[in-house]
């Protein structure tokens, strides 16, 4: 019991709403940008994976402990990697996914472009 203390205590703010209205609001912005690292579909804010539960008890915990959602978010992609948000940032691993949608945009107007152009003809 002594060992599952730590466990309960982390996953105490899960579900519980912050006492500061300004600090939970911050806090559910911040969740619903952050991806579950094990349903991967799905924010923290949504899933109802343990690790979900826990990743939302840490960000209140970090937000009611005075830190900005930024810094959290800062925090948390340092632990669990660009992956874990929605919005990654532009880097050298991650330019692809920024430049995929223009370049099928791209694709999709060429083709349409050429499927018009034959049905003129």
């Amino acid at each position: 019991m002594a060992f599952a203390t730590p466990a309960l205590a982390q996953t105490s703010l899960a579900d519980t709403q912050l006492p500061d209205r300004a600090q939970e609001a911050q806090a559910r912005a911040l969740m619903t940008t952050i991806r579950c690292v094990e349903c991967q579909g799905q924010s923290i804010a949504d899933s109802q994976a343990p690790i979900a539960g826990t990743m939302r008890s840490l960000i209140r915990e970090r937000i009611a402990g005075g830190e900005t959602p930024g810094q959290v978010r800062h925090w948390l992609i340092g632990r669990y990697g660009d992956y874990i948000s929605y919005d990654p940032p532009l880097d050298g691993a991650t330019w692809p996914l920024w430049l995929a949608p223009i370049a099928l945009l791209v694709v999709g107007a060429w083709i349409a472009r050429s499927s018009f152009r034959r049905r003129v003809r």
